[in-house]
């Protein structure tokens, strides 16, 4: 199994390898706002040459990863206070109904699922490691959003969460975190009492809250 997976990796071509590594780092906010990117830089980085990396930049750019100035200049989004509620508001419409769509098909096994990955959490929060927060955070909301079987609601949600992702890594530090948050532990017990409009609403505040900090 090993082998075909590298097998697979082998016969990706440059472009979209370094496209989806790039789209890995900037959704878990590895880089920071504002941060510039080169094609001479990414081709050295990534050990390949300027056109894949032409390629995966124009990806990301499309789908508002990255900034391309009018001067060609390449950086990670700076949201402005207006873009950062249009997001923080996509989040609170898409994400209630992929929790709620997944509310059937949400068993045990699930449920004990997210109590582990709400221990990753803490581990992360208690290393005070940003990135680690984010990647362990998405990870909590991916795995229940797969049991809503609504791929283009997630796809949509994903690209939502791509933009934000140089921002979450700016939130990470206002929050000043110390647990893991409060609404995933809400989150997790709806889920085991099946209450719709508790779910909804502890997702809603979950993913919308912090992101209101940066706008206060």
């Amino acid at each position: 199994m090993q082998s075909q997976s590298k097998a697979a990796e082998i016969n990706t071509p440059s472009h979209d390898r370094l496209y989806r590594q790039m789209r890995t780092r900037i959704m878990h906010g590895e880089l920071a706002p504002g941060t510039p990117l080169t094609l001479r830089g990414l081709g050295r980085e990534f050990g390949v040459s300027m056109t894949p990396a032409r390629e995966a930049i124009r990806r990301l750019a499309a789908e508002g990863a990255l900034t391309l100035s009018s001067s060609g200049r390449v950086t990670t989004p700076e949201l402005s206070n207006e873009r950062i509620e249009e997001l923080a508001a996509l989040r609170g419409l898409l994400e209630p109904e992929l929790a709620s769509r997944a509310l059937p098909r949400a068993h045990i096994a699930l449920i004990d699922r997210l109590q582990v990955i709400n221990q990753t959490i803490a581990e992360a929060i208690s290393k005070q490691d940003p990135v680690a927060y984010i990647r362990t955070n998405l990870e909590f909301h991916r795995t229940l959003y797969l049991r809503a079987q609504a791929p283009a609601m997630l796809a949509m949600t994903e690209t939502v969460w791509l933009q934000l992702g140089p921002t979450m890594c700016a939130l990470y530090g206002r929050l000043r975190r110390t647990e893991p948050p409060h609404n995933h532990r809400s989150i997790i017990a709806s889920l085991r009492a099946g209450d719709e409009p508790g779910l909804r609403l502890a997702m809603r505040t979950d993913v919308t809250q912090g992101l209101k900090l940066l706008v206060g």
